[in-house]
C-alpha cells in the first residue's frame, strides 16, 4: 500500500497516524494536512488542538512527509479505519481523493476539505476568502511592486490542488484586464510546496529570462524559495516576490525587502474553524447561511456547491511582520 515510499516516509507516516489514534482509539476530527512539520501545518495544528480543548473533542493533525496525493489517500484509508468521527483535508490532490472520501461517508464519516473548492465527495469545503479577492490583492500587490509592467512568472503548491490554481486564474485573469503592459513568461510551476524546488525553479528561471522582474506565489514555501533565490543572487531591488507564506518562515526576507508582500489567513485560526465545523456536524446540525463561527465571524453558505466562505485576510509586509511573528505565525 505504500508501494514508491521511502522505508523512512512509511515508517514515519504509520508512527505519526499511530500518535493521532492515540490509546483511546480514534479522534473525533482527524485533520490530514498536505505536508507535515512545515510552519504553516504547524500552526493549524496549534489551532485544531485549541478548540478541540474549548470543544470538549478530541481532535489532532496528521502530515505526509511529502505533498503527496498517495500518502494523503494512505492517510485517509487509515483514519476510516479507526473509524475517526469527522475526517479533514487539505488536498494535494482533489480528484484522486474522490473514492476514498466516498467511501469515507459510506462508512458514516463525515469529510470536510480546506483549499478546495467544489470538492467532489466531501460533505462540506471551508474557505477562509474568497478565490477572486486572493488572487487579486496578490496580483495588485506585484503589479505595484513592479511599476505596472514586465515579465514575471508564477508558482503554485502543485498543479493538481485546485486553489492554488484558481487563484492564479484570478490574478492572471486581474493582470490582463487592469496591468496590460505586464507579461507572464511561461505557464505556471508546480513548486511551491517545496523549499527546495521553489529555490532552484526561480534560479532557472533567473538564467532564462535576465529581465524577469517578478514571482507570485501561492504556496507556503514559494515566496521562501524564491526570496532566497532573489536575495542569493543580489537581485531584490530589480526583481519583485510576492505570495502567501508563514510570517515567521519568511521574516528575515520581507525585512531585507526581499518578500515585498503577501496576504494570509491564519492558519491556526483555519484550524479552529476546521473543528468548530466537524463538532457542529457530529451533533447532527447543518452549515446555515450567516451563521457565526467564532474567531471568523458570519459566514456564507451555499448550500449547491457545499461551500462555507469566510473573508478574514491579513497583510504581511515590514509592517505587519513583528506583529504577525508575535502571534506565533
Amino acid at each position: 500500500m505504500f508501494h514508491g515510499f521511502s522505508r523512512f516516509s512509511r515508517a514515519l507516516l504509520a508512527c505519526t497516524l499511530a500518535a493521532l489514534a492515540g490509546a483511546a482509539g480514534a479522534e473525533d476530527v482527524s485533520v490530514v494536512a498536505k505536508v507535515g512539520g512545515i510552519p504553516w501545518f504547524n500552526a493549524m495544528e496549534t489551532g485544531i488542538g485549541k478548540a478541540g480543548r474549548e470543544l470538549g473533542i478530541s481532535s489532532g493533525m496528521v502530515g505526509p512527509t511529502e505533498a503527496d496525493a498517495a500518502q494523503q489517500v494512505r492517510a485517509v484509508e487509515d483514519l476510516i479505519a479507526r473509524r475517526s468521527k469527522v475526517i479533514a483535508v487539505v488536498p494535494n490532490d482533489a480528484r484522486a481523493l474522490e473514492p476514498v472520501f466516498r467511501r469515507a461517508r459510506s462508512a458514516g464519516i463525515k469529510v470536510l476539505t480546506h483549499e478546495s473548492p467544489d470538492q467532489k465527495g466531501a460533505d462540506w469545503n471551508i474557505e477562509l476568502s474568497s478565490v477572486a479577492g486572493f488572487g487579486e490583492r496578490h496580483m495588485d500587490s506585484l503589479a505595484k511592486a513592479m511599476g505596472g509592467e514586465g515579465k514575471y512568472v508564477v508558482f503554485v503548491g502543485s498543479l493538481t490542488v485546485p486553489l492554488h490554481n484558481a487563484w492564479a486564474d484570478a490574478a492572471i485573469a486581474h493582470q490582463k484586464k487592469q496591468w496590460p503592459k505586464m507579461q507572464l513568461v511561461s505557464e505556471r510551476f508546480g513548486v511551491a510546496e517545496s523549499l527546495d524546488d521553489s529555490y532552484r525553479s526561480a534560479q532557472d528561471l533567473m538564467r532564462a529570462h535576465p529581465d524577469l522582474k517578478g514571482f507570485l506565489a501561492f504556496g507556503s514555501q514559494g515566496p521562501i524559495g524564491a526570496g532566497r533565490a532573489v536575495a542569493d543572487a543580489r537581485k531584490a531591488d530589480r526583481i519583485a516576490v510576492v505570495g502567501s507564506f508563514s510570517p515567521g518562515q519568511g521574516a528575515k526576507l520581507v525585512r531585507d525587502g526581499v518578500i515585498r508582500e503577501g496576504f494570509i489567513w491564519n492558519p491556526a485560526l483555519a484550524g479552529e474553524v476546521i473543528v468548530h465545523v466537524g463538532k457542529m456536524l457530529i451533533d447532527g446540525r447543518e452549515p446555515t447561511d450567516g451563521m457565526e463561527i467564532p474567531g471568523l465571524g458570519k459566514v456564507q453558505v451555499d448550500r449547491e456547491r457545499r461551500n462555507i466562505q469566510g473573508q478574514k485576510l491579513e497583510p504581511i509586509n515590514r509592517q505587519t511582520i513583528d506583529r504577525l511573528v508575535g502571534l506565533g505565525l
